[in-house]
């Protein structure tokens, strides 16, 4: 009898394990600003954006603490963040619709990826469950110099003072008038 409760609980301990080894597998070089995922349905490499200068992405181990469709961050301008996999706390990694930003260091902490491959990840985590490995240094960030060039070119065309990203600005007191964000 001893023998058979034995088999049992070895029998319904290879089961209970058999799950966890098809976690999906969530590789991330800060260095390189890239993740490398393995899962079941395949292998993918993307880009990524990580902390910019002054803040941190953490590094180490991590297992997803929570999934969340769309979130909308508290701490930094009610930001979406769309198809987020929380982990080592407000870190998560999650879309991003700044996409000319991926393969750079741009973000407050978090693993940015494209809305799509979020989406795709996201999924993938829902079904197998996932061990995030984080490891590198970011490469130094210009995120500042370049968000600063793009805020003054918006200035300088609410102003009406020529070029904005979406062509050349009207001229005069009528433009924006209609809005309350000065026609942006």
């Amino acid at each position: 009898m001893r023998n058979v409760i034995g088999f049992l609980l070895l029998l319904s301990g290879i089961f209970a394990v058999s799950p966890a080894a098809a976690k999906v597998v969530i590789d991330i070089d800060l260095s390189s600003q890239t993740m490398h995922v393995v899962s079941s349905s395949g292998a993918y490499d993307w880009p990524i954006s990580s902390a910019r200068d002054g803040y941190v992405t953490p590094d180490g181990t991590f297992a997803p603490e929570s999934l969340q469709t769309m979130h909308y961050s508290k701490k930094y301008y009610h930001s979406p963040m769309p198809h987020s996999i929380f982990f080592a706390g407000g870190y998560a990694i999650h879309g991003t619709y700044e996409t000319g930003w991926l393969g750079h260091p741009a973000s407050h902490g978090c693993v940015r990826i494209s809305p799509d491959h979020a989406a795709l990840l996201f999924d993938m985590v829902r079904e197998e469950g996932a061990v995030i490995h984080i490891s590198g240094r970011p490469p130094a960030s210009h995120y500042g110099v370049r968000h600063y060039r793009r805020a003054s070119s918006y200035a300088a065309a609410r102003r009406g003072w020529g070029y904005s990203p979406w062509g050349y600005a009207p001229q005069g007191p009528a433009w924006g008038a209609s809005s309350p964000y000065g026609g942006y």
